[in-house]
């Protein structure tokens, strides 16, 4: 089993999710291989909230190319999941509180 510190990324922090942040929704880069038992039970010792549901997304690597003086390098971008966590109603998390 992976230590749940190791599970949650970073937060995502992106308009559209800031919207949701309203309907107490949060987003997160989590590992590859977390299932979503693990998110919610990371999310919820992490940030002492309750989640009410975990809905994941995985994103699959892009290939990327680009023309330089040298020729055509290519290369690939890292696949990721994220996932979209929903509290109780009237819980938050207050991600700046430790700036």
């Amino acid at each position: 089993m992976k230590i749940l510190s190791e599970i949650l990324l970073k937060p995502v922090n992106t308009e559209k999710l800031n919207q949701q942040e309203k309907l107490d929704r949060y987003g997160f880069y989590v590992q590859r291989t977390a299932n979503k038992l693990q998110i919610r039970k990371a999310v919820e010792e992490m940030y002492g909230v309750t989640v009410a549901s975990v809905n994941t997304i995985r994103y699959a690597g892009k290939n990327k190319s680009r023309i330089t003086r040298s020729g055509i390098i290519t290369g690939k971008k890292n696949a990721y999941k994220k996932a979209i966590v929903t509290l109780r109603k009237g819980e938050k998390i207050d991600f700046y509180s430790n700036i």
